[in-house]
């Protein structure tokens, strides 16, 4: 009887344990909950020209709007030192949880892990031209988040075969927050 019941227990701990990972992930995502604004933390890519400074996916979050099978993003981007405002919406695909935008050229992005209330971390493919490269950004509710949640993004960047020198802490940059109010 004892065994069964350690059994019932182990059982029920490796369920809940996975129902709250779950939880943070496309299966059980509630989109609704991201609707807010949203401060670019850390951003990562396996084509880091990409993300340095006057990089195209260099980008400052702002605000993220719910829609209608589709998500909206408002952000700026720091062009020859000025910052300009940008605002994209990216459509919800086929594949359960994937978003597309087109913003220098094609990208399918899927959301990897978020509590709603402190960070979201994004997975994101771009295609332009034949060529493909990762990028992977962390936004936080707040201008900046705990080392433990920017460790916890940078263990995932290297899971997906994204290397820490390819890591740039934007908290540490101009992020264009002047106009933020």
């Amino acid at each position: 009887m004892k065994l069964l019941l350690l059994l019932l227990c182990l059982g029920l701990t490796l369920v809940c344990g996975h129902a709250e990972e779950a939880s943070s992930t496309r299966g059980n995502l509630d989109v609704a909950k991201l609707n807010g604004d949203w401060f670019s933390i850390v951003v990562a890519s396996n084509k880091r020209e990409k993300i340095e400074e006057n990089g195209s996916m260099r980008v400052f979050m702002q605000h993220i709007d719910v829609l209608e099978n589709s998500l909206g993003f408002k952000f700026r981007i720091k062009e020859n030192g000025e910052c300009r405002e940008l605002y994209l919406v990216a459509y919800k695909t086929p594949e359960d949880g994937e978003y597309f935008v087109e913003y220098d050229g094609g990208n399918t992005f899927t959301i990897l892990k978020t509590d709603y209330d402190r960070y979201v971390m994004f997975h994101l493919i771009n295609f332009k031209n034949g060529e493909t490269f990762q990028l992977m950004v962390l936004y936080g509710r707040t201008k900046d988040l705990s080392s433990d949640i920017k460790e916890k993004f940078a263990k995932l960047c290297e899971a997906h075969g994204i290397t820490r020198d390819n890591i740039i802490d934007l908290t540490k940059t101009d992020r264009c927050l002047q106009a933020r109010g």
